[in-house]
């Protein structure tokens, strides 16, 4: 059996939590291992519809121990919130099955501050961001000033870290005009929650490496897509984190020889939101259809997403900078009332044809997308669970998807519902 890790293979929503929930029906353990409270997941059990943003997936199923590793940023705040907010709705959550790294460092107060007040200033390029917090705490975790989650664990200490963290943040401050922090409240702040959170601190990478030794099958679930990568994403609308596989490691304290099989989740066209470039995007009838159809909202924040036809050039260079052995292709069932469906084969940069989105910027928001048509099968998915169930047409488009993009689909998710899924490949069997 394989270890697996999921990753977003597009610019995130594709439908993660659905295929992380119905694969954690296979798992033991489920691991975050990079982003933050920024990147949502809608999950329908039983028709009960479950929201987890600061938490991994697996916290829905009994049975399974869910991990926060250190390669996430948390938010002690809506950590807490968040299973407050799910015990609410009849889970039961504990230090039994519920762990977050020590080492994992904290988003404070000041983190979402100056989140909102770069996207609000009129001289700093908008990258359109969620103002949750995430890039700065991962700044200062790199500038290795972060607070990290054992900090909590020793509350005397707590007064000269904040005071070494706003050293750097009232400087910026300063050049924001804002009042500068003397870093009082966010002590006492830190203080009250510590006693919330602390009892589900753990060494995690200790906690993995037993439960690997032990022939416990662990899914690694990551957050957001491969296009807003810090390194091999859509620069510099981007996220703050490494999201492809390779990070599951990093981001846990596993091995990378302990990674087994890459599913990267696909949907069966594109979204986006925020800013930034999208060769595909449809501003006409058809992105509204796709937008209205799909839902397209941001779990987070509510946000509307942009939409456009399913870009192969972008899927196939996720595949590979991601290192995707195969794919869970969802929410087909948005397609089926579509006359025309396209997909985009190739891209054209000032009348030359390119096979790949270039690394700068102003290529990429010139790039004019090389479409492939089909005729829609205009009839319905939903709910199928075997291929028999799908129109020809449909399985056509499916096959076409495969070739483009080098990789087999592993899955097809037909709705939300977590049963209604097409089985090609169980990942886990490597």
């Amino acid at each position: 059996m394989a270890n697996v890790v999921v990753v977003g293979s597009q610019w995130g929503d594709e439908g993660k939590g659905k295929i992380v929930d119905w694969l954690s029906e296979r798992a033991d353990v489920v691991v975050r291992f990079q982003g933050g409270h920024n990147a949502g997941h809608t999950l329908v059990v039983d028709g009960n519809v479950y929201k987890t943003s600061a938490l991994p997936s697996g916290v829905v199923r009994d049975g399974k121990v869910s991990v926060v590793g250190n390669g996430v940023v948390c938010d002690p705040w809506a950590f807490v919130a968040e299973i407050e907010k799910l015990r609410g709705q009849g889970l039961k959550i504990s230090p039994e099955n519920l762990k977050i790294a020590e080492n994992t460092p904290l988003i404070l107060p000041i983190h979402q501050q100056l989140d909102e007040m770069r996207e609000s200033s009129n001289s700093v390029r908008k990258i359109g961001t969620t103002k949750r917090g995430i890039g700065p705490a991962y700044e200062d975790k790199v500038g290795r000033r972060a607070l990290r989650m054992i900090d909590l664990a020793d509350p005397d200490t707590l007064e000269d870290k904040v005071t070494a963290l706003l050293d750097h943040h009232n400087a910026l401050r300063r050049g924001y005009g804002r009042e500068e922090l003397d870093g009082a409240e966010t002590v006492n702040r830190l203080k009250e929650i510590a006693p919330q959170i602390l009892p589900y601190m753990d060494c995690v990478w200790q906690f993995l490496d037993d439960a690997n030794k032990s022939g416990k099958r662990i899914l690694f679930e990551g957050a957001q897509g491969i296009l807003l990568d810090i390194d091999h994403g859509t620069y510099p609308y981007v996220t703050s984190s490494s999201i492809v596989a390779g990070q599951a490691a990093a981001g846990s304290g596993m091995a990378p020889r302990d990674i087994g099989y890459v599913l990267g989740i696909t949907k069966a066209y594109t979204t986006r939101v925020g800013e930034g470039p999208f060769p595909t995007e449809q501003l006409n009838e058809v992105g509204q259809y796709l937008g209205e159809k799909g839902h397209e909202f941001g779990v987070v924040t509510g946000r509307k997403r942009r939409c456009g036809w399913f870009d192969a050039v972008l899927v196939r260079q996720t595949v590979i900078t991601g290192g995707i052995d195969g794919i869970a292709l969802t929410k087909l069932d948005v397609l089926d009332e579509l006359e025309e469906i396209k997909i985009a084969v190739g891209y054209k940069l000032d009348g030359m044809e390119i096979d790949h989105l270039p690394a700068s910027a102003p290529e990429q928001a010139r790039v004019e997308p090389v479409y492939e048509s089909f005729e829609g099968w205009q009839a319905s998915t939903e709910g199928a669970r075997s291929w028999a169930e799908l129109p020809a047409q449909a399985v056509k488009y499916v096959r076409r998807i495969e070739e483009l993009i080098g990789a087999p689909v592993a899955s097809v998710s037909t709705s939300p519902e977590r049963e209604d899924t097409i089985l090609v490949h169980d990942p886990f069997l490597g």
